[in-house]
């Protein structure tokens, strides 16, 4: 967020965390994008604050963690001093979620491996209605062919990521046998190292698909140690990840810090993930 909306979404979680009974003298930003995350303090509460045009997947990310809460799954749960619902305030969405304060340690890919398991085991005793991976493919694909919105783009970079995103989305959707409700984001970025173990995060990216598409957000060596996972099927949804990663960076759009670099890196990444292939 620009630094004049930051301090409307910082005075906003403010206000809506008083008006709900909880006390906020100091209000500390923890991540700015898109949507920002504050923790509040003394009352000690993670503060996820959105425009309101994403009240939709707030709405959706809020009912997950209720869901998820229920099934003991390894994610950051709400605030259980409040509603767990969204709170609209001055056009944006606020939903409160509980601090964690993060351990320095990395995570180790064996923990890794295990939160994966024990998180798509909670998932598939849940029941909600999310879009199938390959549906985010076809957004992505939608916005490479759309000049208007990926002006920058140049020609055969375009149809390099056309290809890739058309050709990986129908070789790793054709098999829905295997499909389930899944994570959809877990990259180490949004697995959280807590003295409760590896938390999730981030629970508006859930969708539909096979567990190789979660998987290939890990490191390389998660996969190894996630019994049943095959191989062959993470290294082609490792490449149609990085082939999305790419495709969202040349939106126009896009506010990703340090764009213009992810810009480059991402095609090199896609190039060297399908190599693998």
């Amino acid at each position: 967020m620009e630094r004049t909306e930051l301090r409307r979404a910082v005075e906003t979680a403010r206000t809506t965390a008083a008006e709900l009974g909880l006390q906020v003298d100091d209000v500390r930003v923890v991540h700015n994008s898109d949507r920002v995350a504050l923790r509040l303090l003394p009352c000690d509460v993670l503060a996820r604050v959105a425009p309101s045009g994403h009240l939709a997947e707030a709405a959706f990310e809020v009912e997950v963690a209720r869901r998820l809460a229920d099934v003991d799954a390894p994610v950051a749960g709400l605030d259980p001093r409040v509603d767990p619902q969204v709170q609209v305030r001055d056009a944006f969405a606020v939903s409160l979620w509980t601090y964690y304060e993060p351990l320095g340690a990395e995570i180790a890919p064996t923990d890794y491996a295990d939160a994966f398991l024990r998180h798509h085991a909670a998932l598939r005793r849940i029941d909600v209605d999310a879009p199938h991976f390959t549906d985010r493919a076809a957004v992505a694909l939608a916005g490479v062919d759309d000049r208007e919105r990926s002006p920058e783009l140049s020609d055969s970079d375009r149809a390099f990521l056309h290809g890739t995103l058309a050709r990986l989305s129908a070789e790793t959707g054709a098999d829905r046998t295997r499909d389930q409700l899944l994570h959809g984001e877990p990259h180490p970025g949004n697995l959280l190292n807590t003295r409760r173990g590896p938390l999730f995060i981030d629970l508006a990216t859930c969708c539909r698909g096979p567990v190789e598409f979660d998987l290939a957000h890990g490191p390389e060596e998660v996969a190894e140690h996630y019994a049943g996972a095959d191989p062959a099927l993470v290294h082609r949804c490792r490449a149609l990840n990085w082939a999305l990663f790419s495709a969202w960076r040349w939106r126009r759009d896009d506010q990703m810090p340090d764009r213009d670099h992810w810009r480059a890196e991402g095609l090199d990444r896609v190039r060297a993930a399908l190599d693998r292939i």
